[in-house]
């Protein structure tokens, strides 16, 4: 399988402190925190509360599609189940592989501040979204299709978050 000759190419990358980076990494995208907090200080400044507003939606739209649809929805079985010679460096996750929900998250969000017009916020958070994505395949937990599956999920959740976004905030402005 290819897929897994690409993970096993990530596993000739390990080395004690890679390892401690990409654990590090993995952890900021873990249900999706530094994303939620994100959209929490956003929320709480005035100049971006739509920005905010738009994440927080995207980050919802992302949950039901990925976590409530999606995963159950295709039942995939993370690689370490198929490759069990493979030691995890974190916890194994329970839940199925496509797509991966830390990948769609952090697309949900960089997608969203980029339709939200946050020109320098997208672009560092698309950094932070790449590293989340590819310790996720470094860390042996899913796919390199998981990572495009969740990168689609997440690009459309923000897409929707968006347009809802906007028609919330016009709806606002037009009873005022």
């Amino acid at each position: 399988l290819m897929e897994l000759r690409i993970l096993d190419w990530f596993q000739t990358w390990h080395n004690p402190a890679l390892d401690q980076i990409m654990i590090f990494i993995t952890r900021l995208g873990d249900a999706g925190i530094v994303w939620i907090g994100m959209a929490a200080a956003l929320l709480l400044l005035p100049k971006t509360r739509k920005s905010g507003l738009i994440v927080a939606l995207a980050l919802i739209f992302d949950l039901i599609l990925c976590n409530g649809i999606l995963k159950n929805l295709f039942a995939r079985i993370r690689p370490f189940n198929v490759n069990t010679a493979v030691e995890l460096l974190i916890a194994k996750p329970i839940d199925f592989s496509f797509p991966s929900g830390h990948t769609a998250a952090s697309f949900a969000t960089i997608s969203a501040l980029f339709f939200a017009g946050e020109k320098k916020l997208w672009k560092a958070a698309l950094v932070l979204g790449i590293l989340i994505a590819i310790s996720r395949m470094y860390l042996y937990v899913h796919y390199p299709t998981d990572i495009l599956g969740g990168l689609l999920a997440g690009v459309l959740a923000g897409f929707l978050g968006a347009k809802c976004g906007n028609w919330i905030v016009q709806r606002i402005k037009n009873r005022g």
